[in-house]
């Protein structure tokens, strides 16, 4: 079950490095589209993947470029990348946008009720983050994390770790596939385990798991997920701008795609199973580029 995110990860790193080195600008084709998808982001991932199938299908060559935050955000600034669809606000990217922001334009909202968390396993004897130093050993004084520029890191780093007087817990970062890793084994072994994950999210339904209580809001409030561009897109592809700017996802489409990709199968390419999941969804995706403009 957690082969496939490790097996994409490895490639998508490849791919990255090669897609940002020989892109000569995202607009440099009228028919070429360049997405940037975070590593390890699910959500991301499974909406990039879905609008690949769909521009293809519109005639458009479509690559995805696989990289962590900054350089993503770095990407669509200088316009190496045409657009991404997971960038989260008012909080997880915030930083990002500030900095990069006059090279970028937001194309909107398709996604409303994310949210950063810590989550823990099903039984396990603390409900609230304001539990957890107290209760640090039963853990194994660990918070396993995801990648280390992601956003989610630095709000445990700059916000929660402070704010619950979490110092002495050792703050283990290096990728999702590796904390999906660790949150299996800890599964199967049945031991307490603490890790970061955001909603929307496959493991919810994958692990017996549940979020930890956040009484003083250290990860934020729910947030909401945003397409952004280079500056320029909307004016270089106005149809398909105009079709991101209409997208939404309700939330049980979304999981049921990612479930698909990503629990229900095992080392499987994603682009015939992104194929299969229009086949039974024809009417939502239809509807992603009939929406006015």
């Amino acid at each position: 079950m957690l082969k496939k995110p490790i097996v994409k990860l490895i490639a998508g790193l490849t791919v990255a490095g090669a897609a940002l080195v020989g892109c000569s600008g995202g607009g440099s084709s009228s028919d070429s589209i360049t997405l940037g998808v975070f590593n390890g982001w699910d959500e991301g991932i499974a909406t990039s993947e879905l609008w690949k199938a769909v521009l293809e299908d519109k005639g458009y060559e479509v690559n995805l470029s696989y990289v962590d935050a900054a350089p993503l955000f770095a990407g669509l600034s200088d316009g190496d990348l045409d657009f991404t669809t997971d960038v989260w606000l008012p909080t997880t990217h915030a930083s990002y946008v500030d900095q990069f922001g006059d090279g970028m334009e937001d194309l909107g909202v398709w996604f409303d009720s994310a949210k950063l968390t810590l989550a823990v396993n099903e039984d396990a004897p603390i409900t609230s983050i304001s539990e957890l130093g107290d209760n640090a050993s039963l853990f194994g004084n660990q918070i396993i994390g995801i990648e280390p520029g992601a956003g989610l890191t630095s709000a445990v780093e700059d916000a929660v770790i402070p704010g619950y007087g979490l110092e002495d817990m050792t703050f283990t970062t290096s990728s999702t596939a590796a904390m999906l890793t660790e949150l299996k084994a800890a599964t199967d072994a049945g031991e307490n385990v603490v890790v970061t994950l955001w909603e929307p999210h496959w493991a919810y339904s994958a692990f017996p798991i549940r979020n930890l209580e956040d009484p003083e809001g250290a990860l934020g409030a729910s947030e909401s997920i945003h397409i952004y561009s280079r500056t320029g897109f909307a004016e270089d592809h106005a149809e398909v701008a105009g079709w991101l700017r209409n997208f939404e996802m309700a939330p049980e489409l979304l999981y049921d795609l990612e479930d698909l990709l990503f629990n229900q199968n095992d080392g499987e390419e994603y682009g015939p199973l992104v194929r299969q999941w229009i086949g039974e969804n024809q009417e939502f995706v239809d509807s992603m580029t009939t929406a006015a403009s």
